[in-house]
């Protein structure tokens, strides 16, 4: 498969992202999982690595690659630590994308040389606690006085909240009175009636940093509106797109990890005298999430690949995202039942990688609003013949 989407850029990238990985990674990833400890000197040498911007120009501090470059990264991180792959992926794909999209030249100067470096970690706020799927019904609350906005809401479920030098988050934008619709924001870390709640307590990506972010009649100036006043959900909307792709690879990375966990305890573990993998109820497991794996790898570079020719990618960046997710949930799921009753020990890779998928299936759009987008999209074009 390789063949067909990787150049030889990209296979540098990943035979570098791999060696990273698992020479740097793999040693603490399972102690920062189980202490919930964030990496930060794993990011800060992902930073000296340029893999905090891949996908940003040159001009910016990126290294000026593109989607499938940053799929590839996500992707080999994911195999060892998807904690520290959610915290990449969260800022450039989140953190980072909408300042590119949508910033205004003086916003790009500003920030993408320092978030493309890792110098500064981006964060993105959308979700509230009554607007989650039905991300439209926001309720933050951005009102327009003299130079100013004078901001007040919450936002929940942040990641690199705690960590981040900027966060981009929506608000409703009112003028004169009147709600403009969503708009989009970006405020520094440490502005006066910003703050944070603890760390949240996650089943998985125990090791990413997730808080609740707080407004308490924040003011920043009008100059950290970002893109056209009412566009900000639009473009919220956009960023999502290309970050279903991202997560996308993150399910990959995730599938494998567990996949090639059981396949090294499948070779290891003996029973009635020969390895467990030599019987079919095992070899078939094998075999079927082997297949998984590999259908969802078409899907995931697919899409990136559409993105990167300038394609519309809605349908395909949630196909890939919505069965991509689904199958790191049932690869790392039979992964523990390979493992038997040491799967379910925490001595063993398998129930660390169980616990990291099931969140993939949430996060930016659940299983059920991608079949939404899917449908809706298949709908349209029939209708349009």
């Amino acid at each position: 498969m390789e063949r067909l989407y990787f150049t030889e850029e990209h296979k540098m990238l990943r035979d570098m992202v791999r060696e990273f990985a698992r020479n740097e990674l793999a040693p603490l990833a399972k102690e920062i999982d189980e202490t919930a400890t964030f990496p930060h000197e794993s990011v800060k040498k992902m930073g000296e690595l340029g893999l905090m911007g891949i996908p940003w120009p040159e001009e910016y501090g990126g290294t000026g690659m593109d989607t499938l470059a940053l799929v590839i990264a996500i992707e080999e991180l994911g195999k060892v630590c998807p904690s520290t792959a959610a915290i990449m992926m969260a800022h450039t794909s989140l953190g980072s994308a909408p300042i590119y999209h949508f910033g205004t030249e003086a916003q790009k100067r500003k920030y993408l040389p320092k978030l493309a470096s890792g110098e500064m970690l981006g964060a993105f706020g959308l979700t509230e606690p009554n607007a989650g799927s039905d991300a439209g019904n926001t309720q933050t609350r951005a009102v327009a006085k003299g130079d100013e906005y004078i901001i007040n809401g919450q936002k929940v479920f942040c990641t690199n909240a705690g960590y981040a030098g900027v966060i981009i988050f929506t608000a409703r934008l009112i003028e004169d009175g009147e709600d403009r619709g969503i708009a989009a924001f970006v405020v520094d870390r440490g502005t006066e009636g910003l703050s944070l709640s603890p760390p949240e307590h996650k089943m998985g990506w125990r090791a990413s940093d997730t808080r609740a972010v707080f407004f308490a009649d924040m003011r920043i100036p009008k100059t950290n509106l970002l893109g056209s006043p009412s566009g900000g959900f639009k473009q919220f909307l956009k960023t999502l797109t290309g970050g279903r792709i991202t997560i996308g690879a993150l399910s990959l990375g995730t599938a494998q990890g567990g996949y090639e966990a059981a396949l090294q305890y499948s070779q290891e573990r003996e029973a009635f005298g020969k390895p467990i993998n030599k019987f079919q109820g095992i070899s078939f497991k094998l075999a079927d999430m082997a297949t998984q794996i590999q259908a969802a790898k078409h899907l995931v570079y697919n899409a990136a690949w559409l993105k990167d020719q300038g394609h519309s990618v809605i349908k395909e960046a949630a196909m890939a995202k919505l069965f991509a997710s689904e199958t790191a949930v049932a690869v790392t799921t039979e992964a523990i039942q390979i493992h038997g009753g040491y799967g379910y020990l925490k001595d063993y890779n398998a129930e660390r990688f169980f616990r990291d998928s099931k969140i993939l299936t949430i996060g930016e759009g659940t299983s059920e609003v991608q079949r939404i987008i899917i449908s809706r999209e298949i709908l349209k074009a029939v209708n349009s013949v």
